[in-house]
């Protein structure tokens, strides 16, 4: 009795189980595409208020502009990013400014590393590991 094909009595119907989990999942599939198409449409009439009312606050010259209905206020968000990370890490290195950079591990390559290094462990490495439920559906 081959693992895929044995089913033992006990145990709910595993059949019925990834039937219904393919549904749901289906379900959730077809709602998310939904509220996806209603959200963009929405996040466009946003996006074309926020351009008339930063037009207006240009005009006016102002940062801020209190309305019955609520308070526009126009700031400046700024973005940081480098195409040449080479020169960004010696930078980095020579000013000791290690906190210009995020702390966190790129997974894939953490685990690529890991299994092309099994004597290597980094000091203060954590690993959470767990088992997940892969359920494909059936090419009938």
């Amino acid at each position: 009795m081959t693992e895929e094909n044995s089913e033992d009595k006990s145990s709910p119907n595993l059949d019925l189980l990834a039937g219904v989990y393919i549904k749901i999942r289906d379900a959730r599939t077809t709602l998310k595409a939904e509220f996806t198409m209603q959200d963009s449409v929405l996040q466009e009439q946003m996006d074309l208020l926020e351009t008339n009312m930063l037009d207006a606050c240009k005009e006016l010259n102002a940062s801020s502009i209190k309305t019955p209905h609520g308070t526009i206020i126009r700031s400046v968000k700024s973005r940081y990013w480098t195409n040449d990370w080479d020169s960004m890490y010696t930078f980095i290195r020579e000013q000791g400014a290690f906190g210009l950079l995020e702390k966190r591990l790129h997974q894939t390559n953490m685990k690529e590393f890991l299994v092309e290094n099994p004597d290597l462990l980094p000091m203060g490495l954590n690993v959470e590991s767990e088992y997940t439920v892969v359920v494909r559906r059936s090419k009938t």
